[in-house]
């Protein structure tokens, strides 16, 4: 291992032992928005009440609540009707997850160009995620959803780190240090910030490709889903040999069939994606 990489790990390692280590804040929306949706005396207009600060966040819900993904009838025109329609918890992960965008973004041009990639990578793993969901097991689709939006959470302290410190690093050694590090950081930040254990692990539970339990669960949906969206890259996981991964199994699914090309799930998929760009 290079010095640069090995310093690093050692300051980052420390930070997280002394309880130093500065970690993402969830955006206040966030925040407001989960404390609303587990009280148990809230309701939809509460909830509306919170999410209406945000003009931004308004419009991308009711567009979720009009997309072919979850169209009902009628069309939503206000976001008391859209709340009212997803749920309470549904529209409280969706929101926890789109305003998390926010934090993937840096003042340096190369962290922030990795920073975005990261995110942009996570809403595809999202988009598969929801879909995998919903076909393949009885898990909630907007928990997978939020799952794989939050699967590289860990990256952001390694990136703010090589950035507060101003490092020159190259992108290899980058890799190395996210690949080895930002698993575990990643389920550590959730548990900070308080998410329930299926989503804590997640992070750090999604790339161990030999993980064996007795259900289908949230971190394996995000493994496939990262899987599936790797197709066609020269990443090293795509070198792995996904029968082995048992992950598949759990879901039901042929680990040699790439669901771009099955054309139902495919167009589900870019609904989905679509639904969590901001564009």
């Amino acid at each position: 291992m290079p010095e640069l990489e090995s310093k690093i790990k050692k300051d980052i390692v420390d930070a997280i032992n002394s309880d130093k280590l500065v970690l993402p804040t969830l955006p206040e929306v966030a925040l407001q928005v989960r404390e609303v949706a587990e009280n148990p005396d809230s309701s939809v207009q509460d909830l509306a009440s919170v999410l209406s600060n945000d003009a931004a966040m308004t419009a991308r819900i009711i567009r979720v609540c009009n997309s072919p993904l979850l169209r009902g009838s009628r069309e939503i025109s206000n976001l008391q009707m859209a709340v009212g329609r997803l749920g309470m918890a549904y529209t409280a992960n969706l929101a926890t997850g789109l305003a998390m965008e926010q934090m993937f973004q840096a003042t340096s041009e190369m962290i922030d160009k990795r920073m975005r990639a990261v995110w942009q990578n996570s809403m595809e793993v999202a988009g598969i995620c929801h879909v995998l969901a919903q076909h393949y097991t009885k898990l909630k689709p907007d928990q997978a959803t939020l799952a794989g939006l939050i699967h590289q959470i860990g990256t952001l302290p390694v990136l703010a780190y090589i950035e507060e410190n101003d490092i020159q690093i190259n992108n290899i050694i980058l890799d190395n240090l996210i690949d080895g590090m930002a698993p575990a950081i990643g389920s550590y930040i959730l548990k900070k910030w308080d998410f329930s254990k299926e989503l804590q692990i997640v992070p750090k539970e999604h790339c161990n490709f030999k993980r064996e339990v007795p259900e289908v669960d949230l971190a394996d949906v995000v493994m496939v889903a990262r899987l599936q969206s790797l197709i066609g890259t020269d990443h090293p996981y795509t070198k792995l040999d996904w029968t082995q991964i048992s992950a598949f199994n759990r879901l039901g699914l042929d680990p040699e069939v790439d669901m771009n090309e099955a054309e139902d799930l495919s167009e589900e998929m870019e609904a989905a994606m679509s639904l969590l760009s901001s564009q």
